[in-house]
């Protein structure tokens, strides 16, 4: 997520946010917080909170699945401090299963080639620790979204998986200073580089940003 000041006047709470992915409702969470921001994007958004404590598409949203998720990770913890370090919880395969679902083979065809990998990225090689995810469980990420007045634009793909997410997180917005914007064909992770194909509208998000960082 990257703040965008002024350097013409830094006193004149002229802040942007673009936040991607999982910084997406990060994004929209801060702009809920610090009424400095005036202008929020939340491109190929996340609801973390809402994905770690309900699964893809809200399928464990049950407690017994969250109990196992929350027994899990906190004997992961015990194991993590005998070991003195964090055991990592595996990012994307380096071999695609045969029914590996569509997004699956979308972040593969990203972290696992030129296009996303690095050597230092988590989602490209060990994945991030397994108890990394164990407050999310327990916090509602987007809870004061609906008392953001300042301007926000959702950006997603049209066949992107996270759709949901940034659609649901739409919905809670009010005020007129309000955009969602759905960019047809592309998937969640043709945002992440996807100017190559078109894919963002980087034009849109100049204008947005210039009609409310005045």
């Amino acid at each position: 997520m990257d703040y965008l000041i002024s350097r013409d006047d830094v006193d004149a709470d002229k802040i942007g946010i673009l936040g991607i992915c999982g910084w997406g409702g990060l994004a929209i969470n801060a702009a809920a917080v610090d009424t400095r921001v005036k202008a929020t994007v939340a491109s190929t958004m996340y609801d973390m909170t809402r994905v770690t404590a309900n699964g893809y598409f809200d399928k464990e949203d049950s407690s017994a699945a969250r109990k196992a998720k929350k027994e899990a990770m906190n004997a992961q913890r015990i194991k993590d401090f005998k070991s003195g370090t964090y055991e990592l919880g595996g990012g994307v395969p380096e071999k695609l299963p045969d029914d590996a679902p569509q997004f699956v083979k979308d972040y593969h065809a990203y972290y696992k080639t030129p296009r996303g990998y690095h050597q230092r990225s988590l989602n490209s090689n060990g994945g991030w620790n397994k108890t990394s995810f164990l407050s999310f469980i327990n916090a509602k990420l987007l809870a004061y979204a609906g008392e953001i007045e300042s301007a926000v634009m959702v950006l997603h793909g049209e066949k992107a998986h996270s759709r949901y997410f940034g659609e649901d997180a739409f919905r809670m917005l009010k005020g007129d200073n309000k955009e969602l914007v759905i960019v047809p064909g592309a998937s969640h992770c043709d945002l992440y580089d996807g100017g190559w194909k078109g894919a963002i509208p980087f034009d849109r998000i100049e204008a947005f940003y210039r009609k409310y960082l005045k």
